[in-house]
């Protein structure tokens, strides 16, 4: 056996924080036993186009729900699943309940099964389960009946108290009773899809033995596409150990050329999306799954994050998943269950950046692509991994600022709602400004607010002709030569015997709209003051922004102690 990661590693204890037993009792339960496939070929594979699809999401699904689906609730899940794209939909347990019976002649008797669209059913290996099912079915162009047996070594021991050979026998019985259903059925194409339940728990060998037997047993009977689902009921290993003993079974499978191989894997371990992409590598056509992992216990695996996974390489994921946002909302409208705000590609905050260096990465990211000029151009911005838009997000929601924001989030944001490109050291002053604003109040700060704090601090203060009153100068731009800003409006403040030094003022147009934004930076007792002036007219922008600049001067000047504005005029203090 391979060595541990940490055998054979010299540690000195004093350089770690030392570990002491849980004092769980890990005593009642064994580790799993390694098929040991060492000639495995499934790593050296690379994903390349998108499984087979098949939703569970109106049977696995809706069994899980705390209040199940009603007929209305179900129908207007079975559309969502179709516009998405979905081929092949699981619509019901029949034989289980009437509710699910009465769906499945419902889409069958409106029409409502799209030419293109198989519909699948779930029933277990008795024959007058298997008898309702097919009976529900009846009259659809196309489905597939679903039967299953429970084969793990637990359930045949405790549940069921039978041997290999009488659960081979029991899968046969059902198959050979399907099969005449099949044969009889004339109005619909039916196919058989045999399922050992429980295969995760199931000796490799045996599944492939059981399996191999119900396909021995249909393949000289029909012409048609033969199917196998194995079922992760319960995921209790680590997603290569499944991928091994999926590529055991691929080699293994009678009639394999033949044979879609589907997976049907949940989530106990929290790996479900790795392991069914191994899977895949494995040699899986086709994985069962949910809308946002919906399903028993910790879920069935999600479907849209592993359609997601494949988009953001570069593969086609075969379902449309431009509208995930409108897609969760009907979810969680059916299923009356919320999705986290942290859910894979879809989660309210995954495009959502706190952290002040990340938004600083994205912003000059997407200033950098949209500088490019090729919207199609590969996408490669920091902490993306795809464009938002692809999937109907907006920009606007990618940064949110609070204790942890940086100032190119800051600015971002201010570029992206109010067109206004901030010169870098007035980011870092406006930054300073909304930590202490944040440390303050606590909580986040969103969009408009965060614009209605920078306008108060650097714009609204004197923005109209006139408005020179109660200390602050009116400032005349009559004589000021264009592009000559600083000494314009330095000679301003000279005239009107403005406190501070004028040491830049920068003209852009705005983003997004028209108009101009003016940036004037004075310095006053070694400390930078900034005023912002925004107008449809260069000249006016400018005076704005020097308005705007004088008066924080006055206001700086009126607030500091004497003594520092003696020293400053260079007067002995009193």
């Amino acid at each position: 056996m391979s060595p541990s990661p940490h055998e054979h590693r010299n540690f000195r204890a004093r350089d770690m924080g030392a570990q002491t037993p849980s004092g769980m009792p890990v005593h009642k339960y064994a580790p799993y036993q390694p098929i040991g496939l060492e000639d495995r070929t499934w790593p050296s594979r690379q994903l390349t186009r998108a499984p087979l699809w098949g939703s569970v999401d109106l049977r696995d699904g809706n069994q899980a729900l705390l209040e199940p689906m009603d007929v209305n609730r179900k129908r207007i899940m079975f559309d969502l699943l179709v516009s998405i794209g979905f081929k092949e939909i699981e619509v019901g347990y029949p034989a289980s309940s009437q509710d699910d019976y009465d769906f499945v002649r419902h889409l069958i008797e409106t029409d409502s099964i799209p030419d293109d669209v198989v519909i699948q059913v779930l029933c277990s290996m008795r024959t007058d389960a298997i008898d309702r099912s097919v009976d529900a079915v009846r009259g659809a162009p196309r489905a597939v009946l679903q039967y299953i047996n429970p084969t793990s070594v637990a359930q045949r021991r405790v549940v069921f108290r039978a041997s290999r050979e009488e659960t081979v026998a029991l899968a046969l019985e059902g198959t050979r009773h399907a099969v005449r259903l099949q044969e009889n059925l004339r109005e619909t194409e039916l196919f058989l899809s045999y399922v050992p339940e429980s295969w995760s728990q199931t000796e490799p060998e045996f599944g492939v033995e059981i399996c191999n037997a119900v396909l021995e047993y249909c393949a000289p009977r029909t012409d048609r596409t033969l199917r196998i689902a194995l079922p992760a009921t319960v995921e209790c290993f680590p997603p290569h150990e499944l991928a091994d003993r999926i590529e055991y079974t691929c080699r293994n499978l009678a009639y394999r050329d033949r044979t879609i191989l589907t997976l049907h894997p949940h989530n106990d371990r929290g790996s479900a999306v790795a392991a069914s992409e191994l899977a895949i590598l494995a040699g899986v056509d086709r994985v069962e799954g949910c809308l946002f992992g919906n399903g028993e216990r910790t879920g069935n695996v999600c479907l849209p994050t592993l359609a997601m996974n494949l988009f953001s390489q570069g593969i086609d994921p075969m379902l449309d998943l431009r509208d995930l946002d409108g897609i969760r909302s009907v979810v969680e409208e059916c299923n009356q269950l919320p999705v986290s705000a942290r859910h894979p590609w879809v989660g309210e905050f995954v495009y959502t950046s706190f952290a002040g260096t990340h938004q600083d990465a994205i912003a000059k990211g997407l200033k950098a692509r949209e500088e490019a000029g090729d919207p199609d151009a590969v996408w490669d911005v920091p902490y993306l991994a795809v464009d938002p838009r692809d999937i109907g997000r907006s920009y606007q929601a990618l940064i949110r600022i609070n204790t942890q924001s940086g100032k190119g989030g800051i600015a971002h944001l201010l570029l992206t709602t109010q067109g206004l490109p901030l010169p870098r050291p007035l980011q870092i002053d406006f930054a300073h400004v909304m930590q202490k604003f944040c440390e303050r109040r606590g909580g986040e700060v969103g969009a408009d607010e965060l614009w209605a704090l920078f306008a108060e601090r650097y714009v609204a203060p004197g923005t109209e002709p006139g408005e020179g009153t109660a200390g602050t100068p009116e400032i005349s731009a009559a004589d000021w030569t264009a592009g000559d800003w600083k000494n314009s409006v330095g000679r301003a403040f000279t005239a009107q015997e403005i406190p501070g030094v004028v040491q830049s003022v920068t003209v852009e147009r705005l983003k997004g709209r028209p108009g101009y934004a003016a940036f004037c930076e004075a310095a006053l007792n070694g400390r930078p003051l900034w005023g912002v002036g925004i107008h449809a007219e260069e000249t006016e922008a400018v005076r704005r922004a020097a308005l705007a600049t004088a008066r924080r001067a006055r206001d700086e000047e009126r607030s500091a102690p004497y003594a520092t504005r003696a020293a400053a005029a260079k007067e002995p203090a009193a």
